[in-house]
Formats: structure tokens, sequence, C-alpha cells
């Protein structure tokens, strides 16, 4: 476990202090010292090939009173991106744990009233690829067919499923038969209560939502015919842009067919008609990816219970669940 005194934000439902971008503009080609990123012509938020970029990720605690803890997420280098942490700014005590089922790195903090209103700031670079279908390599793919408390498996999403898939033949046409039904039965609008819990029956029930639940009602109808499909979250960093604050979290889904995982942004896509076809089997490289999963098992374990899924910071005071201020920044490096 690591420890440590030093520095390093929201997409909340109604009340929250950011909101989630729409539509990004077009930017020329910009070309970086180790890597190129190339927003597509007439492509509105995408940069193929790579992208490379300063993330910060900060967050202001309230008046602590009381017992408190702060989970929050310490991002990992994997095959698509390489992160380096250029400054872990967390001044109180903390520790390094990884949840049990998927191995996020994850930063429990242990905030005293004395630490009322100071600020916790992670620092990163961080060098995208722009990722499309992928080997699935020593996957476990039984775990991907399992339900989740807000993600089940039952024979309403099978129907729906089946109906959606019927005379498609093997899984990745199923899959795109699955992404097309998703996308003609939701629409993308946070009005109300209920969404951006990725709750795949409010999905289902409301046909409306954010990217969580867009990809929970996805994942659910893959599973419940038998396609493994899994769930990641982070942030989309503006294409149109080159520093400044970023608009909220942002996550997606892969499925795995023929042996790879294949990943899609259903909500991207629904808000980007003419990109469709591309976020059936990509994800841009102008994307930084938090962590993997739902229901996150760790152990210090929040009174809540297993962690929905993690891009804020979850905070305990007292056993209630508080939202602090939090905010996402980036600086696109060489532009």
């Amino acid at each position: 476990m690591a420890k440590g005194a030093g520095k390093l934000t929201n997409d909340w439902p109604p009340g929250s202090a950011i909101k989630m971008s729409m539509l990004f503009l077009i930017v020329p080609v910009v070309f970086l010292a180790s890597a190129v990123a190339v927003p597509a012509a007439e492509e509105p938020g995408i940069i193929k090939g790579s992208d490379q970029f300063e993330f910060v990720y900060r967050v202001k605690l309230p008046e602590i009173k009381g017992d408190a803890r702060v989970w929050l997420p310490l991002a990992k280098t994997d095959a698509f991106q390489t992160v380096t942490e250029e400054e872990l700014s967390i001044p109180m005590k903390w520790e390094k744990v990884q949840d049990r089922d998927y191995a996020n790195d994850i930063c429990v903090l242990y905030p005293l009233p004395a630490d009322s209103g100071k600020t916790i700031e992670l620092r990163y670079h961080v060098v995208r690829k722009e990722k499309a279908a992928y080997p699935a390599t020593g996957a476990d793919a039984a775990r991907y067919l399992r339900p989740e408390k807000l993600v089940p498996v039952n024979e309403t999403f099978k129907t729906l499923a089946l109906k959606a898939v019927a005379e498609k033949s093997d899984d990745l046409e199923r899959a795109k038969a699955l992404y097309d039904h998703v996308m003609g039965r939701m629409r993308y609008d946070k009005s109300g209560t209920g969404w951006g819990r990725g709750d795949a029956l409010y999905a289902c029930d409301a046909r409306t939502g954010n990217c969580t639940d867009f990809h929970a009602y996805f994942i659910a109808l893959a599973r419940s015919i038998g396609i493994p499909a899994r769930f990641a979250i982070g942030a989309t960093i503006p294409a149109n842009k080159n520093e400044g604050t970023i608009d909220g979290y942002h996550c997606w889904a892969e499925f795995l067919a023929d042996g790879r995982w294949v990943p899609v942004d259903i909500s991207e896509g629904w808000k980007n008609p003419e990109l469709a076809d591309y976020y059936f089997g990509h994800n841009p490289a102008n994307r930084f990816e938090l962590t993997k999963g739902r229901d996150l098992v760790v152990d210090p374990e929040p009174a809540s219970g297993p962690i929905n899924f993690l891009a804020y910071p979850l905070l305990e005071m007292n056993g209630e669940i508080v939202k602090p201020e939090t905010t996402f920044m980036f600086r696109r490096i060489g532009a």
C-alpha cells in the first residue's frame, strides 16, 4: 500500500456543478512531439491515431464533520493509454488499494475536520491511442455474462434482445443489431430524476438517460443473449480546444465477439448520427480511462456497499454520501 501527503472533477444528476458536453467543433490537424492527433474531417469531436495531454483531477473537500472517507480513482497504464503521475497532491492520510474484481487502482482518503476545504489534485501525463477491436487475452468471459445490481439479466431483456437480433447469425452482427436497437429506442436526455446511475431497467422503461444508461441497457441486452459485455468510464478530451475544463465524465462499453473485444459508444453515436458507424468498433484517441467495471468491491468498503462505478470521488461522512466539488481539466501537449 502507498501512503502519503501530497495534490491532484462532475456529471452528477440534477444539482451538479458539471454538465456533460455535447458536440465538439472541428479543429485542424495537430502534430505532437511523440504522437499525432488527427481530428477527422467533418467529424466533430474525433481525434484519430494518437493524442497526448495533461489531465488534472481536482477535488475540494467540504466541511468535514465526524467520520469521513473518500474513494477516488487512480488512472493507470494499459494497452491504449500510457499514464505517468506528474503530481499527487493529497494533503491528508491516504492509502492506495485495488478493487477485488477489476484491479482498478483506488485512493482511499481519511480526512479529519482539520482537512475541511482542502484541495486534492492528481495530475497526469497521458498518451492515448485510438481503440479498435483487439484480442481478448486471458479474459474471463463468464464474468462479463453475470448480472450486476443495476444491470440485471432477465427475460425482459432477453425478449427485447432476441427480437432485435432476429435473423442475425454471429455475435458481431447480433451486437450491431443491439447497438442499432439502443440508438433507436433511447434518447439522450438528462431531465427529471433517475438518470445517470447506469440503471438498465430505468433506461429500458424511460428510454432516456446519459451515457451510463445507454451502455447499461446495451450490456444487459448483450448478456441476456450470451454476448459478454463490460463497462469502462473516464472522460472525453475536447477536440475543439487545447486546454480548459472538461464537462463531466464519459463512459462506454465493449463486447466480446470472435475472440476480440469490440468498443462501442452508443450515446456519442446517438448525438452524432454521422459517426454512428465509427462508434460501433472504435473509441477515438481523445479519451482517458479512469476505471473499469461496476459494483466495485473495495477494502475498506463504503457503508453504501460496492461502488456502482467510480469516476467522481465517493465521499461518505457519518455513513451518508456527500458530493464534493470536483473538476476535470486538461492541456493538450505539443499543440
